[in-house]
């Protein structure tokens, strides 16, 4: 009799656990990071696209001109910025010193905190509703540029974007609402993805298995030094408002209403839509530097393709699903399995998990392999971008 009852016990537990791990909080938390890599790399692509054909353009009506005048060809300045192999192995000790430092002197330095986060997430949201603002405004407008002096240069569209971005930081200062922070996170995260680049396979992986080490100690290791969790500590932790701190050194404090505390915007937070109370949570580090593999792997496909490989081999390639399949669907699939795994052992061990435990080998380890199976290992590896001539061009 007690063994039914225990099976019984043992089935609800598990009924229980399934549809905590289905909760609407952990299939947005899913969904919403996916799509943010997902768009964060095609727009990439596209912004390398688009400046490609700028510098293309640019670089004929020069020779033209410059054939008349003899000066040399202007190259368009890189918006793009590419971590080497030193960034990769010391971006995992800048973000320990990083987080030291917020752990120990958050209380002393949480304004500044508060105002270099809501700059940083204004140019970041800018960004990210620049497509929205271009489709709106592109009925009404020329696409002229107005100057702003030592400013600079900006479209219509521009300026909508950043006043959208402006608006939506400041109510979120005022009312420090969940939703207005997790807009600001998908900025940074699409922002980040857009503009730092991945030069090879050796520096994704070196950068990936140093952040993994990172995430696994200070969440795992750390309380046993620090006496507490400093990951879930600092991410957790809200900032003062700084229109109270404002308020209260003016003695504007019977006036102004006492403003919210602010949860600063390095992680994406849903709350669930039948538990009351109950939120799931992951880092924006935990969206970015997947990310950042990601679109690494679209623009070696983007590469791929423009190369062809029957120019390249004069055999036409195999037909089939692996020929379909590319290392960007991999990569996706092994993202989100890995998120799906996290989701799993967080709701089973009942503890916070860090996501790239099992995010980096459930992308990293899929790509790797299928590069080797197809014969890109090598390139991948090394130099992925640089056009290989074939003997018969060399001979010619």
């Amino acid at each position: 009799m007690s063994q039914i009852v225990g099976n019984a016990g043992t089935t609800e537990y598990r009924e229980y656990q399934w549809v905590s791990i289905m909760d609407s909080s952990r299939v947005s938390t899913c969904l919403i990071s996916m799509l943010l890599i997902v768009y964060g790399s095609f727009r990439s692509l596209n912004m390398e696209q688009e400046a490609r054909e700028r510098q293309e353009k640019k670089r004929q009506s020069d020779s033209m001109n410059n054939l008349l005048t003899g000066e040399p060809i202007q190259q368009e300045s890189n918006k793009f910025a590419t971590l080497d192999t030193m960034h990769a192995l010391c971006l995992p000790l800048g973000a320990s010193i990083s987080l030291l430092v917020m752990f120990f002197f958050f209380d002393s330095m949480q304004m500044l905190f508060a105002v270099c986060t809501a700059i940083i997430a204004t140019v970041a949201l800018a960004f990210l509703l620049l497509p929205m603002c271009q489709y709106i405004i592109r009925p009404c407008s020329d696409g002229n540029r107005i100057s702003f002096g030592i400013c600079g240069r900006f479209t219509a569209a521009e300026l909508f974007s950043f006043s959208l971005a402006v608006s939506i930081v400041c109510i979120w200062v005022l009312t420090g609402h969940w939703l207005l922070m997790d807009a600001m996170g998908m900025g940074l995260c699409v922002a980040f993805i857009a503009f730092v680049r991945l030069p090879s396979l050796k520096v994704s992986t070196l950068l990936l298995t140093g952040l993994l080490i990172y995430d696994v100690f200070w969440v795992f290791f750390s309380s046993y030094i620090f006496s507490t969790n400093v990951m879930v500590k600092v991410a957790t932790r809200p900032a003062e408002n700084p229109v109270g701190i404002v308020a209260r050194k003016l003695n504007l404090g019977g006036i102004v209403k006492e403003p919210p505390k602010l949860n600063l915007p390095g992680k994406l937070v849903f709350p669930s839509i039948h538990n009351s109370g109950h939120f799931s949570m992951l880092g924006l580090g935990d969206i970015v530097m997947p990310g950042l593999l990601l679109c690494f792997v679209l623009r070696y496909d983007a590469y791929k393709k423009s190369q062809g490989t029957l120019a390249e081999t004069g055999v036409p390639p195999p037909k089939g699903v692996g020929s379909r399949l590319t290392y960007f669907h991999c990569s996706l699939l092994g993202y989100f399995l890995g998120l799906l795994t996290a989701t799993v052992s967080s709701e089973v061990f009942k503890a916070a998990q860090p996501a790239l435990l099992y995010l980096v080998p459930f992308t990293l380890l899929p790509l790797l392999t299928m590069a080797y199976l197809k014969g890109d290992l090598r390139r991948m590896w090394s130099e992925p971008f640089i056009t290989q001539q074939s003997s018969k061009q060399l001979e010619v």
